[in-house]
């Protein structure tokens, strides 16, 4: 059952001390080598989240029929963990899933030797992998689609006998997940290359290491969202460092332009709002960092800046239409999110997108999240301004399943409503 829910906060004022959950990213990482590894290890601090567990699960089962669900990472990462130890497996996800494009990790891992057909639609799930071994080393890959295509392959390539050499066509968005997959990997005892845009893995076992996940900083991000649009705040947040493998960890430092101030110790941050001061204009290529893009959209909103961001481009292909969602939902408070004209912009192969305006909200405005984790995510800390509905609450199991009990303990008052 679909459950709605009524955010306000009575104060403005946040306070506590929040114990994130270890980073979705990183421990679906860390599984699938611990999967791939010879021997033995233990990973400390998993994601209680939804994908995560969904993971675990998969990686378990003997079953011939598996899903995924919404989980983009799950799937890619299964895609080819089942190529690779050739397990004869039936692969599906939820309707969503199956309209996101797998077709480019499929040509790569086929051109290595794997063995996978589409059960319906070319170039999308569900797949059926059949048990052939995997023999190739080399491997051309278009890298302007979803860096979890890349980490995918890279992430079996000490599986191969003689390890992997990926070519990239062009240069890869998201790099920073990228670059928290090789350093996981050399942790894991497998070295590498990375000279322009050709990355090479050796081909050699795991070793067996005990491992720490860090927390999650896409989660932290609305943290941050909630210091900023509070009229005071003081956060502290355990499990993040300033050393983070997490390309989102940026949001401590995009938010000192919103009178934030981050003050990191061991394991923790402190963030609290030194003023209430914010800048006019801001702008940023979230090329590296897509999964914030909604995070400042909100606080834009909030504190009346207006934005122009680029670097959009995976956005049409995540969990919903990330740039479409928060067009149609932005507007509900009076603030434009629009496609820059093609002849404002410098790169013809970045889209630009333009928020304008100070929000102007309504009590009780419904957010609809397009069964999007982020969307519901993002926009609770507008309550800070005024009450706000959002539909479909459970969909932050997907990443942050404390995500409303965390908010509950800032001093959010979240109350169930009976639609």
């Amino acid at each position: 059952m679909i459950t709605t829910i009524k955010i306000s906060h009575p104060s403005k004022i946040a306070r506590g001390t929040i114990n994130l959950t270890g980073s979705k990213s990183i421990s679906n990482r860390a599984l699938t080598i611990q999967a791939l590894c010879l021997g033995d290890f233990n990973i400390e601090n998993l994601s209680n989240s939804e994908d995560t567990q969904t993971l675990i699960k998969l990686l378990a089962s003997n079953d011939k029929a598996l899903n995924t669900g919404h989980s983009g990472t799950t799937y890619r990462f299964m895609t080819a963990y089942c190529a690779v130890t050739g397990r004869e497996t039936l692969l599906s996800g939820s309707e969503r899933m199956n309209s996101r494009p797998i077709g480019e990790l499929v040509r790569a891992l086929r051109s290595l030797g794997a063995n996978i057909d589409y059960v319906d639609k070319e170039g999308y799930p569900p797949l059926q992998i059949s048990s052939k071994k995997i023999t190739g080393s080399r491997v051309t890959l278009k890298a302007d689609i979803s860096s979890q295509f890349i980490t995918a392959l890279l992430l079996i390539a000490p599986r191969l006998t003689n390890g992997l050499e990926v070519i990239l066509e062009s240069e890869p968005v998201s790099r920073p997940y990228i670059e928290m997959t090789l350093r996981m990997m050399e942790y894991f005892g497998v070295t590498h290359t990375w000279n322009g845009l050709v990355i090479k893995i050796e081909g050699k076992d795991y070793v067996a290491k005990d491992y720490f996940v860090e927390s999650d900083w896409s989660s932290a991000s609305y943290l941050y969202a909630i210091a900023a649009l509070a009229d005071e705040s003081d956060i502290t947040i355990n499990g993040l460092t300033d050393q983070a493998l997490q390309g989102d960890s940026a949001i401590s430092k995009m938010m000192t332009s919103f009178g934030i101030e981050s003050i990191f110790s061991d394991r923790s941050v402190r963030i609290t709002k030194t003023n209430n001061n914010s800048v006019p204009f801001f702008e940023y290529d979230f090329i590296s960092q897509p999964d914030i893009a909604q995070t400042m959209s909100i606080v834009g909103a909030g504190k009346g800046t207006s934005m122009l961001f680029s670097g959009l481009q995976t956005l049409a292909i995540k969990e919903t239409d990330r740039t479409k969602a928060l067009k149609k939902e932005l507007k509900k408070y009076g603030v434009s999110f629009v496609k820059m004209p093609t002849r404002f912009v410098q790169k013809s192969e970045v889209q630009y997108y333009m928020q304008e305006g100070t929000a102007t909200p309504n009590e009780d405005t419904e957010i609809e999240t397009y069964d999007d984790h982020r969307m519901a995510m993002a926009f609770a800390p507008l309550s800070l301004m005024v009450p706000l509905r959002i539909k479909n609450k459970d969909v932050v199991r997907k990443s942050y399943p404390n995500y409303w009990v965390d908010l509950e303990h800032l001093g959010f008052n979240i109350e169930r409503l009976e639609i």
